[in-house]
């Protein structure tokens, strides 16, 4: 892909926002007070992408206009709004179809560019790997095409500014054969990385090693729960969809199995499916996860209606029916009888509503900070607890004192109840990975009444010290 030019900073952007009345005051209310939360969410969104937001407009409307969205009074209404603020680029909190585009366009004499175009732009911005690079462009050019027709110079999409970003090495000038071509080409690569990505995978599941995804709407702290659990350096910052590219790290919980933790890009809300669809490669870490951490910025008032977001997303991927913990992180930011509230609520009831995740509402979860590092320790343990994948069980080994390499294995990967050295060899209890214990089989002594899988037993107990 080729690279893009900067984004000029200091261009001014006028929001604008549209919400359906409900009927009645009190629902009229509501979808105000929800337009204005998303005209917010939309300012952060144009903050990522580096422009200036110097207005915003929310308008309350029975229906929405087919030709124009919002209206011909409220075009001349926002033409005067954007000759007056000096602003270049019109943003609509909603998603354009071609005619609206247009006729919004020819109605402000301004440059107008929807949600959906706003995000693609953002990606465009932090995809940095060849595979994300691939699929920003596939995104891109699927978008384009259908608004091909009355496109005028900005169809080379080579320009600076929001929306402009270029979503390939060649001009897109009015050929949609060529679109297609490319588009073709790009799925070909796409599928390579798939493959490559299997590949890799099957290799990882030669070795029992379960892999856990971390999910989340975007900016609920996903990276820095991810670098604070796994030592890395992944990209963390405030601005939306950061992380765009997967990272994966191995990381060694309490019963000493080591799991593979996925970084995962974050969800938004109204994500289009074919955007979703592009990044199925970079998605499939998660369909592949023998476990969903679904995390949560808990101080965000609307985490509720973020959380439904994820969930359809999970259901798009075919994965809601997948092993979930829920980790409600960014606790730092409550005030302490805020926090204690939350504490003292069913994890899957902090949501606020019974219409929120029907019958999905009873998770086990746990409560966390990443940037203090508060609650980690119960996090690991509680994905201990939740892993299905090589489960710890108990045995009673005899192992000759030569047989250094066994040794070494067992106080790596298990965990030492007790020792002791009779004639040559040393007895031992203890809680073994599964995969482990089939290894070690010779040596294993028959289980005595009662044994078997630790975590069928519930038991706890504590490593040999050091």
């Amino acid at each position: 892909m080729k690279a893009a030019s900067p984004l000029d900073n200091s261009e001014r952007v006028l929001l604008v926002g549209v919400a359906l009345k409900r009927g009645t005051r009190a629902g009229a209310i509501s979808s105000g007070a929800a337009g204005r939360e998303s005209l917010v969410e939309l300012e952060e969104l144009v903050n990522s992408a580096g422009a200036k937001v110097v207005g915003s407009r929310l308008q309350m409307r029975d229906t929405l206009d087919s030709a124009t969205l919002v209206g011909s009074g409220m075009l001349a209404e926002l033409k005067l709004e954007a000759e007056r603020l000096d602003a270049g680029l019109i943003i609509l909190d909603r998603n354009l179809s071609p005619v609206q585009h247009r006729n919004i366009e020819r109605g402000t004499g301004c440059r107008v560019i929807d949600r959906t175009q706003l995000i693609l732009d953002i990606f465009a911005r932090h995809a940095h790997s060849r595979e994300g690079q691939l699929q920003v462009e596939l995104a891109q050019l699927n978008y384009l095409l259908p608004r091909l027709a009355g496109s005028k110079r900005e169809l080379s999409r080579l320009g600076g500014g929001i929306g402009t970003r270029g979503p390939g090495e060649q001009k897109l000038e009015t050929d949609r054969r060529r679109i297609r071509e490319r588009v073709g080409k790009i799925e070909c690569s796409i599928e390579t990385v798939r493959r490559q990505r299997a590949l890799r995978r099957r290799a990882r599941q030669a070795v029992p090693l379960g892999t856990v995804a971390l999910v989340g709407y975007t900016n609920a702290g996903k990276s820095t729960l991810f670098n604070a659990l796994t030592h890395a350096e992944v990209l963390v910052s405030p601005k939306m969809f950061a992380t765009l590219d997967p990272t994966i790290r191995s990381v060694r919980l309490p019963s000493r199995r080591r799991v593979l933790l996925s970084d995962t890009v974050g969800f938004i809300r109204d994500l289009p499916a074919d955007l979703i669809a592009a990044f199925r490669a970079t998605l499939e870490e998660a369909q592949e996860s023998a476990l969903i951490v679904h995390v949560t910025d808990i101080s965000n008032p609307l985490h509720a209606e973020q959380d439904a977001e994820v969930e359809k997303v999970l259901q798009y991927l075919g994965v809601a029916e997948r092993p979930r913990l829920r980790v409600f992180n960014k606790v730092d930011r409550l005030a302490p009888e805020e926090f204690e509230a939350f504490q003292k609520s069913d994890g899957g009831n902090l949501l606020h509503g019974s219409d929120y995740l029907p019958g999905r509402n009873h998770y086990p979860s746990v409560f966390v900070s990443a940037h203090t590092r508060q609650g980690l320790d119960e996090l690991l343990r509680r994905i201990d607890e939740a892993m299905p994948v090589d489960p710890i069980v108990a045995r009673r080994l005899n192992v000759p004192l030569a047989n250094g390499r066994e040794l070494a294995m067992i106080y790596a990967c298990g965990r030492v109840l007790r020792s002791e050295v009779q004639d040559g060899h040393i007895c031992l209890d203890a809680e073994l990975p599964e995969s482990l214990a089939a290894r070690l089989e010779n040596f294993c002594e028959p289980p005595e009444t009662g044994q078997g899988s630790i975590q069928a037993r519930g038991e706890e107990s504590t490593p040999l010290k050091e």
